[in-house]
């Protein structure tokens, strides 16, 4: 069998919401179509159009993938595009009927009529499917299709699927089994075993930096959903509320910056009650970001992008973890449990139901939780055993194809079981244990495929049936 090589920022990844499968992957693979253009030459273009297929059609919508592919032909960098320039940019092409590819050609382009939304059809390798289509002034066509396969990992007709980065790691690591070997045979816990194949990539201080990046981006992420009120776009009305939970934590206490934020935090107490609203608050401020097509991180979705932030943030409010290292070890120890289930199983909830999202996000974070807490490396993977265990079998099932109905919410169970489950991992025996993370990832993948089709991110079933609204009525 093939290995995989899945990097930390592979599972870990700056993007724009609401979701990673279908506005983050259907970007990247808008970019990745402009190389192919660009190896023609751009001023050869004469029209571009796009199918999207399955999922990507059901939900497209309100996961806004027909402004991601727009945005992506425009060769725009989802890491650094400015969020506050989304809706003017639409417009203009909207008004104008035209669009620049890669800032360098313009063509025509009518948003109405060359971006398709196929309801009805589906392509057998994955859900989440998209055909670009180019016709060049000479009478030729390129197509080209991708397939978004879950936590913006973007795979082309004809690939394997097994990513970019296929380069020879000193642990490979495809499964618990694997990495519980590398872990004895090294003396390495799962943190130093996952720097050790980042080696394979850049220096461990770049590493280091990268990592802390990535917090930084989920810590803003917060910090900045905690300030803002008001109702998410797409037309639900759904009200903010983690601004005005976080007016109510702090009672009024003023301050200027994220430091001083979290020792007045801190300074709230760690009753249960306590920790309970705060890391609520956490995961809703992210999520709330998520759907107002803000700057968060895929962890390893968007749709579960809060879970690993509120947890992280947990660790640091409450349990002293403000510091680099700590904070470099939680995310790489998670990043390797989701690495795990995208090999074994799935990040994508059109595949699997949110069991895929929330489930692997929760699996993440009570792993890294249980690093930082002192749990060894069998605790930790039956902590992320645990967390995954009590997730299976959650659909995906998105009011109006939103990002937000009971998407939001989600997250924060999501980080409530995460720390539960470090917390049980932490003093019990895994020796004792009856069930491992190969058994609950193996059991994740069948309950997946025995799902029902609706309830896998289409907004044909569940929650999404049963609310009388959508996007037709806002």
């Amino acid at each position: 069998m093939k290995q995989e090589s899945i990097s930390v920022f592979d599972i870990f990844k700056i993007g724009i919401g609401p979701s990673s499968s279908h506005t983050l992957g259907p970007w990247k693979a808008a970019l990745r179509f402009l190389d192919t253009l660009n190896s023609k030459g751009f001023e050869t273009v004469n029209s571009v159009k796009i199918l999207l297929y399955g999922s990507l059609a059901k939900t497209g919508k309100g996961h806004g993938t027909d402004v991601a592919v727009i945005l992506g032909l425009c060769g725009e960098d989802p890491v650094t595009f400015d969020v506050n320039k989304i809706t003017l940019s639409i417009e203009h092409i909207q008004n104008t009927n035209k669009i620049i590819l890669n800032k360098q050609k313009e063509i025509k382009f009518n948003t109405d009529t060359d971006i398709v939304f196929l309801y009805t059809e589906s392509l057998p390798f994955h859900p989440n499917a998209l055909t670009f289509l180019a016709q060049l002034k000479n009478g030729d066509e390129i197509a080209e299709t991708f397939y978004s396969i879950g936590g913006g990992f973007v795979v082309k007709e004809g690939e394997d699927g097994h990513g970019s980065h296929n380069v020879v790691l000193p642990y490979p690591i495809e499964n618990e089994i694997d990495l519980l070997n590398a872990c004895e045979k090294s003396g390495l816990d799962i943190a130093d075993v996952v720097m050790e194949n980042e080696k394979a990539w850049r220096s461990i201080d770049e590493t280091k930096q990268g990592v802390l990046k990535i917090y930084d981006a989920m810590r803003n992420c917060i910090y900045r959903g905690v300030h803002i009120s008001g109702i998410l776009p797409g037309g639900l009305n759904v009200t903010r509320r983690a601004a005005e939970l976080n007016q109510k934590y702090t009672e009024g206490t003023v301050y200027n910056n994220y430091e001083e934020w979290c020792k007045i935090i801190h300074n709230t107490g760690n009753s249960f009650k306590t920790t309970l609203d705060w890391v609520s608050c956490f995961a809703l401020a992210v999520n709330e970001e998520n759907a107002s097509f803000s700057r968060v991180v895929t962890a390893p979705t968007n749709g579960a992008a809060g879970v690993v932030p509120a947890v992280l943030q947990y660790f640091i409010s409450f349990c002293d973890g403000y510091e680099d290292e700590k904070i470099i070890k939680f995310l790489l120890t998670a990043s390797e449990i989701g690495s795990i289930f995208k090999k074994g199983a799935t990040l994508s909830a059109a595949m699997g139901g949110c069991q895929a999202e929330i489930g692997v996000s929760s699996s993440m974070a009570a792993a890294g939780l249980t690093s930082v807490l002192g749990g060894s490396v069998r605790q930790c993977l039956m902590a992320a055993e645990i967390a995954m265990e009590h997730h299976l079998g959650l659909t995906c099932d998105p009011v109006a194809g939103l990002v937000q109905v009971p998407c939001i919410e989600r997250n924060t169970m999501g980080a409530i079981k995460a720390i539960t489950a470090a917390q049980l991992a932490l003093h019990s025996n895994p020796e004792n244990a009856r069930i491992t993370l190969d058994d609950v990832v193996k059991t994740m993948w069948e309950t997946a495929l025995d799902m029902n089709h609706k309830y896998k991110e289409t907004a044909e079933g569940g929650l999404a049936v049963q609310i009388p609204i959508s996007l037709s009525d806002c």
